[in-house]
């Protein structure tokens, strides 16, 4: 019963206005050659520095201010911004679901009635 109950909670969160719009935001990012580009700079900075650091070196102060810069970058993209505007109102929508979730949890837990599917 739980794991039907959860299916068709999921179902229908994959069918919120919420989760949508984080789905087209990130397809749309994805066909932004600009934005995508600047991500992918960002990644390979990420990693050269985080390989420096599992050798023990610190990255460069060069490495450092190439990242805000690649940041800003990104960060100043309106389909980087779409995105994050979209993953902010999904992540409501989860964290009322989940009040919701433990609320139902609390009332259960206290509750006298049996009920088995």
């Amino acid at each position: 019963m739980i794991e039907n109950k959860a299916k068709e909670l999921g179902r229908m969160i994959g069918q919120s206005s919420e989760y949508q719009a984080v789905k087209r935001a990130n397809d749309a990012l994805g066909q932004d050659d600009a934005a995508v580009a600047l991500l992918k700079q960002m990644e390979q900075l990420r990693l050269n520095a985080q390989q420096m650091i599992q050798r023990g070196e610190r990255p460069t102060e060069q490495m450092e201010k190439d990242l805000d810069s690649l940041l800003g970058q990104v960060q100043s993209q309106s389909a980087y911004q779409r995105l994050v505007a979209a993953q902010e109102n999904f992540d409501k929508l989860m964290a009322r679901v989940n009040d919701w979730i433990v609320d139902g949890i609390e009332k259960g837990a206290t509750s006298s009635i049996i009920t088995l599917g």
